[in-house]
């Protein structure tokens, strides 16, 4: 759709009416309620911002780790991957599936977890490492 309020301008409002406005006007109980439904349209937004991409890092990482068939969605390449690991045919020293785990770490804490500590530094060593 091309008019305006975009899709995320929407998921902002609601979110910001739930903490500001219904949040400090209710009780306890519905405002603990509110918080979680305000973060939950959070991550629905980053969801609808960021997972196409990192959807395709996760494939493009998983499809010669695994010498997997081009045509395989993520869904069957993480199955083949734990079954691999499962089965002892993969391991830590399992050359680029450590990085490739810590990617798609990465990717899953930006759409959850943003503020997470651990993400926060390490995606701020990755942009110090890129200057």
């Amino acid at each position: 759709m091309q008019d305006r309020p975009a899709p995320d301008e929407l998921l902002d409002a609601v979110a910001s009416f739930l903490r500001e406005q219904v949040t400090g006007a209710s009780g306890a109980p519905l405002a603990f309620h509110a918080r979680v439904a305000a973060n939950a349209i959070d991550i629905v937004r980053r969801e609808l911002q960021l997972a196409p991409a990192a959807s395709a890092r996760e494939r493009a990482a998983l499809v010669p780790l695994l010498n997997a068939d081009p045509a395989s969605d993520v869904a069957q390449l993480n199955r083949l991957l734990c079954e691999r690991i499962a089965a002892g045919e993969m391991d830590l020293a399992t050359p680029g599936l450590a990085e490739t785990l810590w990617q798609i770490t990465l990717d899953k804490l930006a759409v959850d977890q943003p503020t997470y500590d651990t993400y926060l530094r390490s995606t701020r060593a990755a942009r110090d490492e890129e200057r």
